[in-house]
């Protein structure tokens, strides 16, 4: 099976994103041919390091800075230790910072790489689901703040992106279907084909079998490589890439980044999203009903019943999509489309966040 490959056409930098079945294999040369610098620095944790370590060996990469892994570490502590690393080892501007994880040691040695000398070259090689669809494009690198997440960070786009299916083999399943929901987002934003094709080929999905999991993965890249191409630092468009954020990204503030994967998170606020959307008159209850449906056919989510209403409302006054004190909110309007909206009352969203099961 042919690698795909895709070039993120970002106006700062445009780069290839490559996926297949095996692509570690032919990293080095692909590294040359992006133009990364060939002083070459791997920033890993030490479950991927010990699952997947030795995949990068035929490149010269035989040694990792290791940080923790967990949203909570996600912070600047652990970017500090990458700092000390590339300091002790004489690092300069002509080396590159290669991410080998998941979307949280993405975003973290991310920013380490994009705040060090004031920026070197940077490689993401992706290894779970949500990270190859999401977070590995775009450019978006930082940690998050005991008061939200994310709050601290850069836009640096990295010179290559090379996802290789072949990682996935180790990832639990929950971790899979975590990734799994970053990719219906795209389905209800942007891909109805896209949306239908999970819903008819979950069994072999769920068997991580490489020629159903490459159109997805290459769908959903391709999907949020043009957003990132038409509106790289989010002024506009690139907005859409938050339907389900924004109340996600409560919930796992609220909850200390410990009970819930992103995808989880993110998969509940869909949910909210669209019950608002439907209060609104601006989404079909059936459309409503295939989102939920959809989420719920890919297994149990962990339970919300605990958590309050008033919990997520408060934390989501200091999301990062706070503007000019309007909170600018991601509704879908059908399977494929969207609006952005920036007049959702606290009232409004109440009653969307009960619906889906939040303690009054």
């Amino acid at each position: 099976m042919d690698p795909v490959r895709l070039t993120v056409a970002a106006p700062s930098r445009s780069y290839p994103i490559t996926i297949g079945d095996g692509t570690l294999e032919k990293l080095s040369s692909l590294l040359d041919e992006a133009g990364a610098p060939a002083r070459r620095f791997v920033v890993s944790n030490a479950l991927v390091w010990r699952l997947h370590g030795p995949r990068l060996a035929a490149a010269g990469l035989t040694d990792a800075i290791l940080v923790p892994d967990g949203e909570r570490f996600k912070n600047t502590q652990s970017v500090g230790r990458v700092y000390d690393a590339l300091i002790k080892a004489n690092a300069d501007r002509a080396s590159t910072l290669i991410t080998f994880g998941g979307g949280v040691l993405g975003d973290l040695a991310g920013f380490a790489a994009a705040s060090y000398l004031r920026g070197i070259p940077l490689v993401h090689l992706p290894t779970t689901l949500l990270s190859q669809v999401d977070s590995s494009i775009g450019g978006k690198v930082g940690v998050n703040h005991p008061l939200g997440k994310n709050l601290i960070g850069a836009f640096h786009q990295p010179h290559a992106v090379v996802i290789d299916l072949a990682v996935l083999g180790t990832l639990p399943r929950r971790e899979f279907r975590a990734g799994l929901y970053e990719v219906i987002k795209y389905g209800v934003t942007s891909s109805p084909s896209l949306f239908d094709r999970i819903v008819s080929n979950r069994t072999a999905i769920f068997k991580k079998q490489p020629d159903v999991l490459l159109p997805i993965v290459a769908e959903s890249c391709r999907i949020k490589g043009d957003v990132v191409a038409a509106d790289e630092r989010e002024s506009g468009l690139r907005r859409i890439l938050n339907f389900g954020h924004t109340a996600g990204h409560a919930l796992e503030s609220v909850t200390k980044y410990r009970r819930y994967r992103h995808g989880e998170a993110v998969a509940y606020g869909m949910l909210v999203a669209a019950e608002l959307a439907v209060h609104r008159g601006a989404m079909a209850q059936a459309d409503r009903k295939a989102l939920a449906d959809l989420i719920a056919a890919l297994g149990p989510l962990p339970p919300i019943g605990d958590l309050t209403v008033p919990q997520i409302v408060d934390a989501m006054k200091h999301d990062k999509k706070m503007i000019a004190g309007r909170l600018h909110f991601v509704l879908p309007t059908a399977i494929g489309s969207w609006s952005i909206v920036d007049d959702v009352t606290e009232k409004e969203m109440k009653h969307a966040l009960a619906a889906v099961g939040f303690r009054h």
